[in-house]
Formats: C-alpha cells, sequence, structure tokens
C-alpha cells in the first residue's frame, strides 16, 4: 500500500486517468505528474533540513511528526527529566535471612 492507497484503488484511479486524460496524452501526463512529486519531495526534504540547521544544536535527531505540539513538548520534557535523574541506582539490600 503506497498513500494508504490499496491495489483496487490503484486500478479504479488508472480507469478514471484513461478516461479523462486519454491513452495518448496518459504517459506525458504521469511523466509531469512523477516530475511534480520529485519537486514537492525535494522541497520538503530541504525545508526539513533548513529548520534542523536553524534550530540548532540538540534538534539533529528532528522529525517532521515531532513538530506536532503535543508531541514536540512530550519530547523536550522526557528529555529534560532524563537528565535530573541519577546516572547510578543504587540496589536495594537484602536481609539473607528472607531468603
Amino acid at each position: 500500500m503506497i498513500f494508504g492507497i490499496g491495489p483496487g484503488e490503484f486500478i479504479g484511479l488508472a480507469l478514471i486517468a484513461i478516461i479523462f486524460v486519454g491513452p495518448e496524452r496518459l504517459p506525458k501526463f504521469s511523466s509531469d505528474a512523477a516530475k511534480f512529486l520529485k519537486k514537492v519531495k525535494n522541497l520538503a526534504n530541504t525545508a526539513t533540513a533548513e529548520l534542523r540547521e536553524n534550530l540548532g544544536p540538540g534538534f539533529e535527531d528532528l522529525q517532521p511528526s515531532d513538530l506536532n505540539p503535543k508531541t514536540f513538548i512530550k519530547k523536550q520534557l522526557a528529555g529534560a527529566l532524563d537528565e535530573d535523574k541519577p546516572k547510578t541506582s543504587a540496589q536495594p539490600k537484602i536481609d539473607p535471612d528472607l531468603l
């Protein structure tokens, strides 16, 4: 499944494209659509890279899905809380008589 579209839906879209665009113009139309999608993908990748660069250190692993305000705040709070925890935790001593 690509973009949540199943094989039956792809066949339906292909039939609609053949009807509306016509079989003689379909190859040109599909190549133009592929070029457009490639440009959109490059634009999104460039925007994400610029955002990572402008945010500075600490945001190298930023994903576009992290820009959801709830996700962003949870991630930042989790990172801050992890820094406050001690690195080594003492193991509780067990009384040998209880074993």
